[in-house]
C-alpha cells in the first residue's frame, strides 16, 4: 500500500505592488484628520485664539487707528489671517516632538514607506488647521461688516495663498520638533521666532508711521509681504509684483528646509 501523500499544489500569490508615495502621503494625512476626531479638545485653542484677536483688536484699537471699527477691519482682517497661519504652523514641529517622544516615529522609520510620507501627514493637519481658522475668521469678519470687494474668487485665491504661506512656514517647526527634546520647549522656541515677525509688522498698523529703522525691518518682512498680497487678493487690485514677493519665503523654505528636515530625521537615533 503506498502511504505517499498526495502532492498538493502550491499557488504563489503575486507580491502586492509598492505602495506610491502619494498612497504613503494620503495614509497619514488620514491619521492626521483622525486625531481631529479622537481629541476634539485641540480644536478649542484653534478655534478660541484668532477669534478673540479679531475682536479684541476690531473694537478695541479700531476706532483709534481708523476712526471706525468697519474701517479698521477692511485694513486688519486680511493680516489675522495671516498671523493665524503663522501661529497655527508651529502645532506641526510640537505634535512631531510628540510622536517622536513616544516612539512612533521610529516605528515609522523602520516602514518600507516614503521617507517624507509621515511629515505629509503633519502638513495635511497644519491644512485642515489654516483652513478651520481662517474660516471662522472670515464668517466673524464678515459678519461685523467685513467686505471682500474681489468677491468669492478673491476669498478663494486667498485661502490658497495661506495654505502655500502656511506649508513654507511648517518646515521650520518641523525642524524645531526634530531637534527640541519636548513640545514645550518647541513652543517656547516657536513664539520667540514668531513674535517679532507677527508684530513688527503690517498686520495692525501702517508702517509709515513708525521709525525709519523699523520700518525698514516692515517693509522686507515676509509676513508683512503675504499681508500686502492678502490684502490686494480680497480687494482685486494685486499685483505680480506682490504676489511674487509673497511667494518667495515658501517657496526658499520649502526647497532649503524640506531637505534639511529629512536629513535630520534620517541621522536621529
Amino acid at each position: 500500500m503506498d502511504d505517499t501523500n498526495p502532492t498538493i499544489s502550491l499557488i504563489h500569490a503575486a507580491r502586492p505592488p509598492q505602495p506610491s508615495a502619494l498612497s504613503n502621503a494620503l495614509v497619514f494625512g488620514w491619521r492626521a484628520v483622525l486625531k481631529f476626531k479622537h481629541i476634539p479638545e485641540q480644536l478649542f485653542d484653534l478655534v478660541m485664539t484668532p477669534i478673540m484677536f479679531t475682536l479684541l483688536f476690531t473694537f478695541v484699537f479700531g476706532g483709534a487707528l481708523s476712526g471706525s471699527t468697519a474701517a479698521y477691519l477692511q485694513y486688519f482682517l486680511p493680516g489675522i489671517l495671516v498671523q493665524t497661519v503663522v501661529f497655527n504652523s508651529m502645532y506641526s514641529g510640537m505634535g512631531l516632538s510628540t510622536d517622536l517622544g513616544k516612539g512612533l516615529f521610529d516605528r515609522f522609520r523602520s516602514l518600507p514607506i516614503w521617507s517624507l510620507s509621515p511629515f505629509a501627514g503633519l502638513m495635511v493637519g497644519d491644512i485642515l488647521r489654516h483652513l478651520i481658522a481662517s474660516l471662522l475668521i472670515l464668517i466673524i469678519g464678515i459678519v461685523l461688516g467685513y467686505r471682500p470687494e474681489a468677491g468669492i474668487i478673491g476669498i478663494l485665491e486667498a485661502l490658497l495663498l495661506l495654505l502655500i504661506i502656511g506649508f513654507g512656514f511648517g518646515w521650520i517647526f518641523l525642524i524645531l520638533g526634530l531637534v527640541m527634546r519636548t513640545p514645550n520647549t518647541v513652543m517656547t522656541m516657536a513664539f520667540t521666532g514668531i513674535m517679532p515677525l507677527v508684530f513688527a509688522s503690517n498686520i495692525m498698523v501702517d508702517p509709515a508711521t513708525m521709525p525709519s529703522m523699523l520700518r525698514a525691518f516692515v517693509e522686507v518682512n515676509p509676513v508683512s509681504l503675504t499681508t500686502t498680497a492678502m490684502r490686494g487678493l480680497m480687494a482685486g487690485n494685486i499685483t505680480g509684483v506682490q504676489l511674487g514677493a509673497a511667494l518667495i519665503a515658501p517657496v526658499l523654505l520649502t526647497i532649503t528646509l524640506a531637505p534639511l528636515t529629512l536629513w535630520l530625521y534620517r541621522r536621529r537615533k
